[in-house]
C-alpha cells in the first residue's frame, strides 16, 4: 500500500508530461502500479482491517465473564490466581486492562439531601489555610478556621486561629453562640479529637470539656459516621465557599486583620447572599430561625483546663509556647494554670489567684502585666523601653536601659579598689 505522498508524485509527474514508463523509472515502482494509481485518482489509501491475533487471555474470557456476573467485586488478583490454575501464562496487566472494560459498573446511588427544622442543628468543623501576612512577608503561617453553620438558615460564624486545640474549640463555640444570640438543640461533629475521644461498645465518647460547654448551653452533641464527610455536607461545602469568595487573592496584615475583615465579609456579603440550595436570603432565614433557638444562660462558659507549670527565672509561665507573667513577689516556683476559652488564670500552691491574662492566640508570644513588675527607681523612668524580639509581644515596660558610661565608671572604680589592695 502506497503512501498518499507517493500517489501525489505520480500525478504531479504525469501533469509535467512524463510517461508511465518514465514515472516508474523515476520513482522505482512497477509500471502497473503507477498505472493503477493514476487511473484511480487522488484517493487516500485504505487499509483493510487487520485480522485479530489470538491473545493469551482469549481462552479464559468466558470464565472471567461468568465469575464477574456472579461476583462483580471479585478482585483482579483473585481472578489472576484462578485462571493461572487453569493454565493462563500471561501477566496481570493484560487481565487488568480487560477487567476495566468488562467489569460491571456499580449502580449510581442518588444522594438524599438532609434538611433540618429551624433551630434544630448546627455543624462544626475546622479548615486549614496557608497565609503570608504583609507584616511578616518572609514567613508563611498555617492558620485554622473554626466554622459554625446553622443547618436550616445556612448562617455561619467563624474565626481564624493558630491551632485546632481545645481552647480554640471552646472559644469558637462561645463566639458563635454570642453572635447567633442563642444555641441550637444539637451540633454535628466529625471525628476530631477535641470533640470525639473514641467509641466503646457502640457508644461515642466525647471530650469531657466539650461536654461541659454543651451542657452549659443545653446542646446535645452528635458525631458523624467515620469516613462519611457528606454527613456534614453543609459545613464541608462552606469551606470551599470561604476559600474561593473570601480568602483567595487577598492580603492580610496579621491575624487580627484577617479576623476583622473576615467578620465584615460574613456580615456584609455572606449573610446577604441568596443561598444556592435554599434560594432564600441567608439573613432573612436567620431572622425566622432565631425564635426557635435555645436562650443563652446569663454567663458564658469559662471553665478551664488545669495544668501545672514552672515559673522560670524571668517570672514567666509557658503555656502552648506563649509566656505569661506572674508577680515579682511570687514565692511558689510551681503554679497551677487554668486555661479557659478566652482567659488564663494562674494560682499559687495555696490556691490563691495571682495572675489573670487574656489567652494569646498566636505562638511564641509574651504578655507581661505591668502590675506584676516592681516600679523602677524614679531616675530611670525615662530610660524604660519596650522590648520586642522576633514574634514576642510585650505589653509593658521592659528592661531598664543604662548608658554605657555607667559601666565604664563602675569598671574604673573596681580597678581603683583592686589597686588600693
Amino acid at each position: 500500500m502506497l503512501a498518499l505522498e507517493d500517489i501525489m508524485d505520480f500525478h504531479k509527474f504525469k501533469q509535467q508530461g512524463m510517461s508511465v514508463r518514465a514515472i516508474a523509472h523515476h520513482t522505482g515502482y512497477n509500471r502497473r502500479t503507477v498505472t493503477k494509481y493514476l487511473r484511480n485518482g487522488l484517493k487516500e489509501p485504505r487499509y483493510k482491517p487487520r485480522a485479530p491475533r489470538p491473545g493469551k487471555l482469549d481462552p479464559y474470557r468466558d470464565y472471567i465473564a461468568n465469575r464477574l456476573e456472579s461476583f462483580p467485586q471479585l478482585s483482579g488478583q483473585r481472578l489472576l490466581n484462578e485462571i493461572r490454575d487453569r493454565g493462563y501464562r500471561g501477566g496481570y496487566s493484560i487481565l487488568a486492562s480487560h477487567l476495566r472494560k468488562v467489569r460491571p459498573k456499580p449502580p449510581v446511588e442518588f444522594e438524599q439531601r438532609f434538611e433540618t427544622p429551624p433551630g434544630e442543628q448546627a455543624q462544626v468543623d475546622f479548615a486549614e489555610f496557608r497565609v503570608t501576612f504583609t507584616n511578616e512577608p518572609d514567613r508563611q503561617y498555617r492558620v485554622h478556621l473554626f466554622l459554625f453553620v446553622m443547618g436550616c438558615s445556612r448562617w455561619f460564624w467563624g474565626r481564624f486561629g493558630r491551632d485546632q486545640k481545645l481552647p480554640a474549640v471552646l472559644s469558637g463555640h462561645n463566639g458563635a453562640f454570642k453572635a447567633l444570640g442563642g444555641a441550637p438543640k444539637t451540633i454535628l461533629y466529625d471525628r476530631m479529637k477535641t470533640a470525639v475521644i473514641g467509641t466503646r461498645n457502640g457508644r461515642t465518647d466525647y471530650n469531657r470539656h466539650l461536654l461541659g460547654l454543651l451542657d452549659h448551653y443545653g446542646v446535645t452533641p452528635w458525631a458523624c459516621r467515620p469516613y462519611s464527610p457528606k454527613t456534614k455536607g453543609k459545613v464541608e461545602r462552606l469551606v470551599s465557599y470561604v476559600r474561593g469568595s473570601f480568602f483567595m487573592a487577598r492580603e492580610f496584615a496579621d491575624m487580627d486583620d484577617l479576623n476583622r475583615r473576615f467578620e465584615h465579609w460574613c456580615r456584609e456579603e455572606a449573610d446577604r447572599r441568596r443561598h444556592g440550595t435554599t434560594r432564600r436570603i441567608v439573613a432573612d432565614d436567620l431572622r425566622r430561625e432565631r425564635p426557635h433557638l435555645r436562650p443563652l444562660p446569663p454567663r458564658i462558659y469559662d471553665e478551664a483546663m488545669r495544668v501545672e507549670r514552672k515559673v522560670n527565672r524571668e517570672g514567666m509561665v509557658s503555656v502552648d509556647t506563649n509566656g505569661y507573667s506572674v508577680p515579682d513577689n511570687t514565692r511558689s516556683r510551681t503554679v497551677d494554670v487554668h486555661v479557659g476559652p478566652s482567659t488564663l488564670r494562674i494560682f499559687d500552691r495555696t490556691g490563691k489567684l495571682i495572675a489573670t491574662h487574656p489567652r494569646l492566640e498566636g505562638r511564641h508570644e509574651c504578655r507581661i502585666d505591668p502590675l506584676h513588675r516592681r516600679s523602677p527607681p524614679p531616675g530611670q523612668l525615662n530610660r524604660l523601653t519596650i522590648i520586642r524580639t522576633g514574634r514576642d509581644r510585650v505589653d509593658s515596660p521592659g528592661i531598664p536601659v543604662r548608658p554605657l558610661d555607667i559601666y565604664a565608671a563602675i569598671g574604673d572604680a573596681l580597678s581603683q579598689i583592686g589597686g588600693a589592695r
